[in-house]
């Protein structure tokens, strides 16, 4: 279940430029385990940025794609974004 931690609007107001690569996957509808096995695979359907050995989500491409269900990302093939 979504709910509203993860809104687009709490998103906007609580999360910074970049967010965990956990909230991210929950927010689309995934596990944590999912979403890292999609950063390591470049199929995230966000753009991630990787500083040193830490991953993170870029709020702004996150909320993109909430927004309209397409994937922004790094690789990612086109179509809708379905969470699995």
């Amino acid at each position: 279940m979504q709910g509203t931690r993860y809104s687009p609007t709490h998103i906007r107001a609580t999360w910074d430029g970049t967010g965990s690569v956990q909230d991210a996957s929950r927010a689309l509808g995934f596990s944590r385990a999912k979403g890292y096995d999609l950063v390591r695979r470049g199929e995230f359907p966000c753009r991630v940025l990787r500083i040193g050995r830490t991953t993170r989500v870029v709020t702004a491409s996150l909320l993109r794609v909430l927004e309209t269900g397409e994937p922004e990302y790094n690789g990612a093939l086109a179509g809708h974004c379905t969470p699995s």
